[in-house]
């Protein structure tokens, strides 16, 4: 395990390759915090499973601390009293191509005073002045952070939202052959992995994807197989589309479809997609909600013509390379 430590006026900031269970229990609630005052999570599904379970190759940890009592003018050991989780930072180096990815959160009522650009300073350091950096939700904060840190955007990921209730599309058709069962964790893993990679080829974040990735998902108490539908082919499968459920707000995601290379362009994507929005809406949800990169015009233009419309939007920006 690293343990490198940053002290600047008060703040302290650690890097880790793991988390303690109670590392990350702080974390979890840091971000539940800001989660409540942003309206946004600001770091993503997959970083959040990358806190509990221990080291994760080419996963690090930065955990930024201050005095309580004397906040930011307090010396970096301070008076021996607890100090204050601040700010939280995730750098992922596991894309054999693309550039680190990072996200990183200030506690909100410790903004303004310096942390997310030492937290920000701290990750370009890390990453050796190459990265990608999200801003959930493009929040005029983190829009200035990302300027401040000499970033520039270039990838904009649209959430996408429509009411369930009515549900006004045609009934789904299926091309020739294909039928539809849903997933059986164990039996459908390895297939599903390869479609998935297959799918998601130029996909930095879903088409990495491991059983490991997907054992974590499996292990959350929102997984449900009856929401995640296989599309077969002469017993090959072809297609997928894995629904998910937010029980808290009540909101129903397309979580992924993909379709196998072979099999795209066919209508496969439009049936399965139906499929799984009847599904959404037969457990009485009022809203289903779903992720595509803006500049996918395809999959924008099928998502638009089921009727969803653009809720919000996260931007990725990147040093200049």
């Amino acid at each position: 395990m690293t343990d490198a430590v940053a002290r600047e006026s008060g703040r302290q900031i650690q890097t880790l390759d793991a988390l303690t269970p109670e590392q990350a229990v702080d974390v979890l609630g840091l971000l539940a915090e800001a989660a409540a005052t942003d309206g946004v999570q600001a770091v993503s599904e997959q970083g959040r499973l990358q806190l509990r379970g221990g080291h994760r190759e080419g996963v690090r940890h930065f955990l930024v601390t201050a005095d309580p009592e004397s906040g930011d003018a307090a010396g970096a050991e301070g008076d021996g009293g607890t100090r204050e989780l601040v700010g939280y930072g995730q750098l992922e180096d596991t894309d054999p191509i693309e550039a680190p990815a990072v996200e990183l959160v200030v506690r909100p009522g410790r903004r303004g005073r310096g942390h997310g650009r030492a937290l920000g300073n701290a990750l370009l350091g890390a990453s050796g002045k190459r990265l990608r950096a999200w801003a959930h939700g493009g929040k005029p904060a983190a829009r200035h952070l990302a300027q401040v840190l000499g970033l520039t955007l270039f990838r904009e990921l649209r959430q996408l939202r429509r009411p369930l209730a009515p549900l006004d599309i045609a009934e789904p058709v299926l091309p020739p052959g294909v039928t539809v069962r849903t997933f059986v964790p164990g039996q459908d893993d390895t297939a599903w992995l390869a479609v998935n990679a297959a799918a998601f080829a130029h996909h930095p974040e879903q088409g990495a994807l491991t059983q490991r990735d997907l054992d974590d998902r499996i292990a959350e108490s929102w997984f449900d197989p009856k929401g995640f539908f296989l599309a077969v082919r002469d017993g090959e499968l072809i297609g997928f589309h894995w629904t998910k459920v937010h029980a808290e707000e009540q909101l129903g995601e397309v979580y992924v479809v993909g379709i196998g290379p072979d099999a795209q362009g066919g209508g496969l994507g439009k049936a399965l997609t139906a499929i799984g929005l009847r599904h959404l809406a037969a457990q009485a949800l009022p809203t289903a909600m779903l992720y595509v990169d803006a500049d996918n015009t395809a999959a924008v233009t099928v998502y638009e013509r089921l009727g969803f419309v653009t809720h919000e939007v996260d931007l990725m920006y990147r040093t200049e390379t």
